[in-house]
């Protein structure tokens, strides 16, 4: 007679839902999949989807069944390490805004926004436009799979334990969100230097000529010499890109 106990069960639900909700909490908070028109059960679904794929390759979970305190304890231990993963991707799509919202300062394109629908709140254009680049990038250097591969990889590295926080440098991934003002530096400072020199030769122009109307002037001079140089380095633009985005895929491997 086949017999089944109380530990048999916990044992196999621990199995998968505690890799589930680690799974969950990343898709909720990763890049594009955290997006409000991505549907809950859309998100779910695919956790469910890659829990049940992912779990058997893993080690064993610890028997502690999910109804206990210590259960309860590794549920949210689970909801911070995805969450923490997720962070770390944020933080490279944060740059790339922020470095917008600085070239369209410097542009006088701050009054340019429109709706997001994702924070139902005004964003600026440009750092819109830059938050698009770096989405298809994610996409082009198949960065979904390696969210996938980096969360599976993460079972290794934070297993599943009650003393599984230990092992999580928090410090580092306070460090990676102190980098979103160096990466954005670093893509937006060829716009940035280039209006800075528009705007000390405006300068020099309305000393020289005193009936120079500068805000007649000025906006239009450097809303075009914006555009221009935003052009121009728009191939090498790619590129720090890139190296930005695989910084971010280096600090959720650590």
């Amino acid at each position: 007679m086949f017999a089944l106990s109380a530990t048999d069960l916990d044992g196999w639900l621990a199995a998968y839902l505690y890799p589930f909700f680690r799974m969950l909490a990343l898709f909720s908070s990763a890049p594009l999949l955290s997006h409000a028109s991505v549907p809950v059960r859309v998100r779910i679904g695919l956790a469910l989807l890659i829990t049940v794929i992912v779990a058997p390759t893993l080690a064993a979970m610890p028997a502690i069944s999910p109804y206990s305190g210590a259960g309860v304890l590794l549920i949210v231990q689970q909801l911070l390490v995805g969450v923490a993963l997720g962070f770390s991707l944020q933080v490279v799509f944060a740059a790339a805004e922020l470095a917008g919202d600085m070239i369209g300062l410097q542009m006088g394109l701050s009054f340019a926004s429109f709706i997001d629908p994702q924070r139902n709140e005004q964003t600026p254009i440009v750092g819109s436009f830059l938050g698009l680049l770096m989405m298809l990038l994610f996409f082009t250097i198949n960065g979904h799979l390696l969210l996938i591969g980096a969360l599976a990889d993460s079972f290794a590295s934070l297993p599943v334990g009650v003393d599984g926080l230990h092992w999580m440098e928090w410090r580092r991934l306070v460090g990676a969100g102190a980098q979103v003002f160096s990466f954005g530096l670093q893509i937006a400072l060829p716009v940035i230097a280039a209006l800075i020199l528009a705007n000390l030769a405006l300068g020099v122009l309305t000393r020289s000529a005193p009936q120079l109307n500068l805000f007649a002037v000025g906006f239009p001079v450097t809303l075009m010499v914006g555009m221009l140089v935003l052009l121009l380095v728009m191939p090498h633009l790619m590129p720090v890109l890139e190296r930005v985005l695989e910084s971010g895929f280096r600090v959720l491997a650590r």
